[in-house]
């Protein structure tokens, strides 16, 4: 028979689901935070909004695990709006 899922592990499946409400992450603890990164991965749900929220924890885990899988930023250029002699 199978175990029953902790408390811990619904809580990040919730997490995950509803990351939209989620602002901040730097309160949670290293070892919660990387299971909840890796399973973020996993369903897919990883952009560049989620991806500020882990980096800005600044969690040496997080930023190392970030490094080895090569997730990078998008720095996308602001280009002007209008074209005119004065700038």
């Amino acid at each position: 028979m199978r175990n029953p899922p902790t408390l811990l592990s619904l809580a990040i499946d919730s997490a995950v689901i509803n990351f939209s409400r989620i602002s901040d992450l730097s309160f949670i603890p290293e070892h919660i935070l990387l299971d909840l990164f890796l399973r973020t991965l996993k369903a897919g749900k990883l952009n560049e909004k989620i991806l500020k929220l882990f980096i800005a924890t600044g969690k040496e885990e997080i930023l190392s695990v970030i490094e080895s899988l090569n997730i990078r930023q998008n720095l996308v250029p602001v280009l002007p709006t209008r074209c005119s002699e004065k700038f």
